[in-house]
């Protein structure tokens, strides 16, 4: 697990990595304010130990900041002396947790550990209730499918971070949760009866808005999780996806006919990461197709079902595309 020392005094810094480093903790350092922001939203650091005196931008105003951007929540402990008017607007602002200064390499390590195991419960948590949701249906869709998907969308992803219409947004952290995210995009068929999710022939027009009901059902699935537990903001990225990835650039997609860039990116990747695997793959409704004849469908939608930036980006990697969609 990373840990990010945002500490000014160069000694203070110095000792903190130490300390770390002595117990095989991977750290990151950063001595202002910008930078403490620049690591944590390319790295994505699970813990950050937290000056409150930075330059260029205050600890506050820092955690301000990552609070209103992160995807998943940032566990942040603050480093100060006892001071009840530091410890009370550090707590206001979002901070996790404090430590004393000067610091104690015993008592920064309890800290750590105790952080350590509170990430691990939420994610726990968040795993147990999401299977609790699904007892009651059931899942019709293979792991080898959702393995590509989540491995298709992190070649995009990874692609469209060194672009300059999307580099700003596409960090290491939006990575990271669009990979996780991307697997529960159909979650949502599990409520789906066999009837219709199955059918072989041509859909009547009652079926096919059953069918399309699968987006409003993961997205809604996604919600009671990620409302009881809200620090896993990954939860909304994923209920993004559930809800749009069948939207189409041209506006003509499903469930509400978002255009363009109104359809939102996490969901616009995993669209094509979604049709590419369907096309290659062999499913009871329709044989598989070659990786050359997907290709083209995939090429003559640009514009049209995909956004033309991710089609490129598709290109770019077809090769990776390739190796993927032939994993045994």
């Amino acid at each position: 697990m990373k840990v990010l020392v945002a500490e000014s005094n160069q000694k203070h810094r110095d000792l903190l990595v130490q300390y770390l480093e002595e117990e095989q903790i991977q750290v990151l350092t950063a001595a202002d304010g910008q930078k403490a922001l620049e690591v944590w939203s390319n790295e994505d650091p699970k813990i950050i130990i937290m000056d409150i005196n930075m330059p260029d931008m205050d600890g506050f105003s820092i955690i301000e900041e990552i609070r209103r951007r992160e995807l998943d929540h940032t566990y942040i402990i603050v480093a100060t002396e006892h001071e009840e008017v530091i410890l009370g607007r550090s707590f206001d602002v979002g901070a996790d947790d404090f430590i004393s200064v000067p610091i104690r390499k015993t008592e920064l390590i309890y800290r750590i550990k105790a952080s350590e195991k509170v990430i691990s419960n939420q994610e726990n948590q968040t795993v147990i209730y999401a299977l609790a949701q699904l007892t009651e249906t059931r899942d019709i869709e293979t792991g080898r499918h959702l393995e590509r998907i989540g491995m298709y969308t992190k070649v995009i992803a990874t692609e469209l971070k060194n672009h300059p219409i999307y580099k700003e947004h596409v960090t290491s952290q939006f990575i990271n949760h669009l990979t996780l995210s991307s697997v529960l995009h159909d979650i949502g068929k599990v409520g789906i009866e066999d009837a219709v999710l199955r059918k072989k022939g041509i859909y009547t027009d009652e079926e096919r808005k059953t069918m399309q009901a699968h987006t409003i059902i993961g997205a809604s699935t996604i919600d009671k999780v990620a409302d009881k537990y809200p620090f896993m903001g990954f939860l909304k990225m994923a209920s993004e996806i559930a809800r749009y990835h069948h939207e189409k650039w041209d506006g003509t997609g499903y469930p509400e006919g978002l255009k363009g860039e109104d359809i939102p990116l996490s969901a616009r990747i995993v669209a094509i990461a979604d049709v590419f695997d369907a096309l290659i793959s062999e499913r009871y409704y329709k044989p598989k197709y070659s990786f050359e004849e997907s290709k083209r469908i995939i090429l003559e939608s640009s514009g049209k079902h995909f956004d033309p930036v991710i089609v490129e980006a598709f290109l770019k990697h077809e090769a990776e595309f390739y190796a993927i969609a032939h994993l045994d």
